[in-house]
């Protein structure tokens, strides 16, 4: 891509966002705490009161605690409850669980949440933040693109139009996305389209007893369905739309109603939210044009099976957000950016079919292929009885801003585990190091050969990175120095031993570039990394 010679005069923000869902929102306050200049539009005054997404992850949660807000939102998360599948008489024929204590991120696997809470928490970090300009009930109407940025056109409410120019432009505009439709651009259809009616209620004091204690999927061919348990008296139903049925039909309170009464009498409940939806899997086929990223459903749109569509789109924001900041005001190389699809695009693709698999299990429809898909669950059940962790279907990366092929632990998540350090501070390491770069050493790592390759790589012009410097809790080794942490349960130290390495370089991201199992090796490592970010000239310059 053309390089400019326009200053940062000639902008009026590094990024502008156009949406401000969870995934706008987020990849907002990203930009902030990475020093950039956002505008953000939304074409709705206020936030949707009403649930949509109910459940994310522990690699959303670690980016939302990054950003400060772990606190905000407790009071409105509950950690998601295993999965049983039943079958149409009522047996279990497969089960989804989650990872034991100590958690590998230092959260639970999976949450529910309410999901007015938790944007409500962005959107006041956001009012708080300077260098971060938000307009509601303003429209996109269009985004003109060229070599240097980009011009965006925006109306509020009242008819009042402006024009925004810019660097960068992310398009989290949802499902519809008026900005990928602009473009003409592709979706691969992995083949999944089925209607569902979503229905969120609210317990009455006293009421629910009788219900589920935990997450089920009613692998019914008369009709397949979903119980969801939310956090506080909040539980979710979901219902396949049968042939013949019309989604209005559907979603008549008397129908409902008469859906619910398996589980519910009327007057144990109040309605919160009824809305059809059509099930898609689908993966943008081109994630970049030219100045402008689109992320989230605006992407990709993923089956709800393992909850993960909102997971996927807070996975581009991070992914995306320091690579931004990087070309931005660091001068790397604009071949980074284009690693946001080299790594984002077969993840989100695994993960939707994975979703879209479970989806087929939970709805088939042909008494007889239910039949065999019983048998087959309950062998695998007989086998296996503990089902399966949820986590473990999620995969890591296999390409773009990675250490060569041979570097161990590449594309995997770096633990977190919960730290003392030297001041007797305590609390998970993210709180400590923050989202940068982190070369994490063993307690029993060649601590001078390290840092003689760390200044060799300093001197080099290297990026900024922090040492994170493991000491032996095992002998009561208490952290002496800046960069020393004691971890309270060996999850990062037996992780990397399980990796074999004695030291590895984590992203801002919290993906591990790479590893290494000899201190030889870290030269060999950081320069890899170096030469992948071919700095040149920073934007800003």
């Amino acid at each position: 891509m053309t390089e400019h010679n326009e200053t940062a005069e000639n902008f009026d923000a590094d990024v502008v966002i156009v949406g401000l869902g969870p995934v706008g929102a987020t990849a907002a306050n990203l930009a902030h705490d990475l020093g950039l200049r956002v505008v953000a539009f939304d074409r709705a005054a206020e936030i949707e009161k009403r649930p949509r997404a109910i459940g994310f992850d522990q690699e959303a949660m670690r980016v939302f605690a990054g950003l400060g807000l772990a606190e905000a939102i407790a009071d409105h998360t509950m950690p998601y409850r295993p999965s049983e599948y039943r079958n149409a008489d009522g047996r279990v024929i497969k089960r989804i669980g989650a990872a034991p204590p100590p958690h590998l991120l230092g959260w639970a696997p999976n949450y529910v949440f309410d999901q007015p809470h938790l944007e409500g928490a962005l959107r006041r970090r956001l009012e708080r933040s300077d260098g971060v300009d938000v307009h509601l009930g303003t429209e996109v109407t269009d985004v003109r693109l060229d070599d240097d940025g980009a011009a965006v056109d925006a109306v509020d409410a009242a008819g009042r139009p402006r024009t925004v120019r810019t660097r960068y432009v992310l398009a989290c505009d949802g499902g519809a996305s008026p900005s990928r439709r602009r473009l003409g651009l592709r979706m691969d259809d992995l083949e999944f389209d089925q209607p569902w009616l979503v229905v969120d209620l609210l317990l009455r004091p006293g009421a629910g007893a009788g219900l589920p204690r935990t997450n089920v999927q009613y692998c019914e061919p008369a009709r397949p369905s979903t119980f969801v348990v939310g956090p506080g008296n909040h539980r979710r139903w979901e219902f396949m739309i049968n042939p013949g049925e019309r989604p209005e039909d559907v979603s008549d309170p008397d129908v409902i109603r008469a859906l619910l009464s398996r589980w519910l009498a009327p007057g144990e409940y109040d309605l919160w939210r009824a809305s059809a939806y059509r099930f898609h899997a689908l993966v943008l086929t081109q994630w970049r044009v030219r100045r402008l990223f689109l992320l989230g459903d605006a992407a990709h749109m993923t089956p709800p099976f393992l909850a993960q569509g909102m997971c996927q789109g807070i996975r581009d924001a991070a992914n995306l957000m320091w690579k931004l900041a990087l070309r931005l005001r660091a001068g790397a190389d604009d071949a980074l950016l284009d690693t946001y699809q080299r790594e984002r695009e077969p993840h989100v693709r695994q993960v939707t079919l994975t979703a879209k698999e479970f989806g087929h299990v939970i709805c088939e429809r042909d008494a007889g292929l239910a039949a065999e898909r019983d048998a087959g669950l309950l062998a695998e059940l007989a086998a296996r009885p503990e089902g399966t962790v949820r986590q473990s279907l999620i995969p890591g990366l296999h390409a773009g801003f990675l250490a060569p092929q041979g570097f161990p632990a590449r594309g995997d998540l770096l633990p977190q585990p919960r730290v003392t350090d030297a001041r007797s501070g305590a609390g998970l390491l993210d709180e400590f190091t923050g989202s940068s770069f982190r070369l994490v050493l063993r307690h029993d790592t060649d601590r001078a050969a390290a840092e003689s390759a760390l200044r060799a790589h300093l001197y080099e012009g290297g990026f900024p990175l922090r040492l994170v410097r493991l000491v032996d809790a095992g002998r009561g080794a208490a952290p002496a120095g800046p960069d020393e942490y004691r971890e309270e349960q060996p999850v990062l130290d037996g992780w990397l031993r399980r990796q074999s390495c004695v030291a590895v370089l984590a992203r801002p991201d919290h993906y591990v570039f790479g590893g290494v199992r000899s201190t030889d090796d870290l030269g060999a490592l950081l320069a890899a990394a170096r030469r992948q970010l071919r700095t040149a000239a920073p934007e800003s310059a």
